[in-house]
C-alpha cells in the first residue's frame, strides 16, 4: 500500500501590532468625530492669513504650476514675499509689468493630531516691488530661510480671497 502522506499548509498567522492609545496617531475625541468645513469671509480669510508668516506660492513655470514654500507678510491688505532676481516668479512678475502675472497664494494651520484648523487661498495679481524704500522695509521686516540673497520682492493684490475652517 502506498500511503501518501498528506500535510495541510500551517495556516498563515498575522500578528497584529497594537500601539498604545497614548501614542496613537490621531487619537483623541477631538479627532475621532465628523468634522464640518466652515466658509470663511474674506475678511476672516485675510485676518488669518496675517497672522501666520507661511505659505505656498503657486506660480507658473515653463508653462506649468509650481509651488514654492516661502515667508511673507500682509501689507495694507496684499501679501508680500521676497525673491531674488534670477526667479521665474520675480521674472514672470517683471515681465507683465503694471498688469502683473496671475497667481495663487495658501497657507494653513491644520493641527495634525486632531485636524482642526483653517486653510486660506488667496488668487490675485502678481507685481514687483518697484519703491526703493518699500523694499528696503519688507527686506528688514522678512527673514527668507536660506538660498540666494533676497533683493527683490513682489506683491500679490487680492482678487479673490477663500478659506475654510475645519471644526467639530
Amino acid at each position: 500500500m502506498n500511503h501518501s502522506c498528506h500535510q495541510s499548509p500551517q495556516p498563515s498567522v498575522r500578528t497584529a501590532v497594537t500601539t498604545p492609545p497614548e501614542a496613537a496617531p490621531f487619537s483623541g475625541p477631538a479627532a475621532t468625530g465628523p468634522r464640518r468645513t466652515v466658509e470663511l469671509t474674506g475678511t476672516q480669510a485675510l485676518s488669518l492669513l496675517g497672522r501666520t508668516s507661511l505659505g505656498r506660492i503657486v506660480f507658473t513655470q515653463r508653462a506649468l504650476p509650481a509651488i514654492r514654500p516661502v515667508n511673507h507678510l500682509l501689507d495694507h491688505g496684499q501679501i508680500v514675499i521676497l525673491t531674488h532676481q534670477d526667479s521665474d516668479l520675480f521674472a514672470q512678475a517683471h515681465d507683465h509689468g503694471d498688469r502683473g502675472v496671475v497667481v495663487a497664494y495658501q497657507a494653513d494651520d491644520i493641527d495634525p493630531l486632531t485636524h482642526l484648523g483653517w486653510s486660506v487661498v488667496v488668487t490675485g495679481y502678481c507685481r514687483p516691488v518697484a519703491d526703493p524704500d518699500a523694499l528696503t522695509r519688507y527686506q528688514r521686516l522678512l527673514r527668507p530661510w536660506s538660498g540666494p540673497v533676497m533683493n527683490c520682492a513682489v506683491r500679490i493684490r487680492p482678487h479673490l480671497v477663500t478659506g475654510i475652517r475645519l471644526a467639530v
